[in-house]
């Protein structure tokens, strides 16, 4: 049958190296990884390898974004995940490179490395260049934000288009320290991805070299045995938090190196974010809390020299293994500073002293809840909840101008069972920052965020309102109080009156299929503070 698929007794003879690829027409992220995988087979051939490239899934979080087809975005990346294991497996292939783009994709595939461990790395696809509108660097997250000011009557409605026309234009996965950039540079810190290969832009010239090389390396993986649980350890994934809280990376990150670690085996938790957050100072000037995008970076001086920076404050295990032979240490030693370049503070002159992530918890958030504080001062707040269940109407309400400067937006039934999937809020948080209302509302729930988002913001709410957290019980009128430098979030209502509402019935998931893949992941996922994954006993 591999004859009758082109393949010669040569081919057969040489190791067999599957290409994952999570090409799709459906968005930028991953459109061009079709023509990348070209580049990463030719560099398989050339090194003694024979590829055989197959395809998984990938849901555009930002296509999906404020819709019911939101709630498929993580689902995704468990069946991401699944798929790569049950082909590999299933064919006894010798080794793995997984394509990448979009959100998660990246988190699926380092899953899948961690779970399979077979010689293998990840390869991102790189980010979009930023368009330009009005004279001025954009991405999708000023669309996001236009919307809300559109609301507000602070934008007319053909600036919006123009906008909205001008932010994308081309391939390549959304442009700040978004998401998909975040957990590019995390595979970097863990060794699953070669220092620098995912910062290079999508479109670039440089890219194809990249993809050369690295099918390249993938072989070489095979002939020296080296797995991808050699490099993740301990110290490969306080390396990756480390560059998380850096780069005022996304919040998303939490959720997927819980969720990595779990397939390693490796022993993680909420406490360890705060701890290594509160250790390391936010370096990188990148959006959506600061001025620039992903290629910024790249031309300033890349990840390499963000690990510089965390290498000379103390901050990096230099010594953990990567997937090129060499450490950690090492790689960062290849950087290149670009002189006079404003991306990457030097440690004498950081955005902050301490990194982007809080876990915050209290009497609304037991098990915890996560903030990203990098890009506003925003830091405490004590309002009446206004509650909405579900992400609709919460949406509905800040267009409408219903919603008041103090107030705290709590929004739930957006959990990983009760949404279910988890939904980012983007419409949300973006609606709120561009009708001004970013620096004196709060909002809390128990869904997540895009890394687009800023303001006070919390999420990862644990337990969630589906699984009878305390958020359940919250009330219009109700003073919720979050304090960033205490690490709290309470519900100001006596326990007694709490435990009584979580008594009465509650609001279920809101047009879900009785079956089909929500409810039956649903049935299967475990909380946000154990990363979200499914068949997880949960441990918060």
């Amino acid at each position: 049958m591999l004859r009758a698929a082109g393949f010669s007794a040569d081919d057969l003879r040489k190791p067999l190296i599957g290409i994952a690829n999570t090409w799709t027409e459906i968005g930028p992220c991953n459109f061009h990884l079709r023509e990348l995988a070209t580049h990463v087979r030719n560099g398989i051939r050339a090194a003694g390898g024979t590829p055989m490239e197959f395809n998984t899934v990938s849901v555009s979080d930002g296509i999906t974004m404020g819709t019911p087809g939101m709630r498929m975005s993580l689902v995704s990346r468990e069946l991401i995940a699944d798929s790569i294991e049950l082909v590999v497996d299933g064919n006894a292939l010798d080794g793995v490179i997984v394509l990448v783009g979009c959100d998660k994709t990246i988190p699926g595939a380092a899953m899948a490395l961690a779970r399979l461990d077979v010689p293998g790395l990840v390869l991102y696809g790189g980010s979009i260049e930023p368009g330009r509108f009005e004279g001025r660097d954009v991405t999708i997250q000023d669309v996001f934000e236009a919307v809300g000011a559109h609301a507000r009557g602070r934008m007319t409605s053909e600036r919006l288009l123009t906008l909205e026309e001008s932010a994308c234009p081309g391939a390549g996965a959304c442009g700040g320290q978004f998401t998909a950039n975040t957990m590019a540079g995390v595979c970097e810190f863990l060794g699953l991805s070669p220092m620098g290969s995912a910062g290079v832009p999508a479109l670039d010239p440089a890219k194809p070299g990249v993809a050369r090389d690295a099918g390249a390396l993938v072989v070489e993986l095979i002939r020296e045995n080296r797995s991808p649980r050699r490099l993740l350890t301990r110290d490969s994934f306080e390396n990756a938090i480390a560059w998380v809280a850096a780069t005022g990376g996304s919040t998303n990150a939490v959720l997927h190196l819980l969720a990595i670690a779990r397939e390693a085996g490796i022993v993680l938790d909420l406490a360890d974010f705060d701890r290594i957050s509160a250790s390391v100072p936010w370096l990188a000037d990148l959006k959506p809390g600061g001025r620039f995008v992903a290629t910024d970076l790249y031309r300033a001086g890349g990840t390499a020299l963000v690990g510089q920076r965390l290498a000379e404050a103390g901050a990096l295990h230099t010594a953990a293994a990567t997937v090129t032979g060499r450490t950690l240490g090492d790689e960062i030693t290849h950087a290149s500073e670009v002189p006079g370049q404003q991306v990457v503070r030097p440690l004498a002159n950081p955005l902050s002293t301490t990194g982007g992530l809080v876990i915050l918890r209290g009497s609304l958030a037991p098990d915890g809840a996560v903030v990203k504080v990098a890009g506003h001062s925003h830091l405490t707040h004590t309002g009446p909840a206004r509650v909405f269940d579900g992400e609709a109407a919460a949406f509905a309400a800040v267009e409408a101008g219903g919603i008041n400067a103090g107030d705290v937006l709590v929004i739930r039934n957006e959990g990983p069972r009760g949404g279910p999937g988890m939904r980012e809020m983007l419409a949300v948080t973006a609606a709120l920052a561009g009708a001004g209302l970013d620096g004196t509302v709060a909002l809390v729930t128990d869904g997540r965020f895009s890394g687009a988002t800023r303001g006070l913001m919390v999420g990862h709410v644990a337990p969630e309102a589906a699984s009878g957290g305390p958020i359940a019980a919250a009330r219009d009128g109700d003073e919720i109080h979050i304090n960033i430098s205490e690490r709290r979030i309470d519900l100001n209502v006596a326990a007694d009156v709490v435990a009584a509402r979580l008594t009465e019935p509650r609001q279920g998931p809101i047009d879900v299929r009785a079956n089909g893949v929500l409810a039956k992941y649903a049935r299967l996922v475990s909380s946000a503070a154990c990363g979200a994954v499914t068949g997880a006993e949960e441990h918060p």
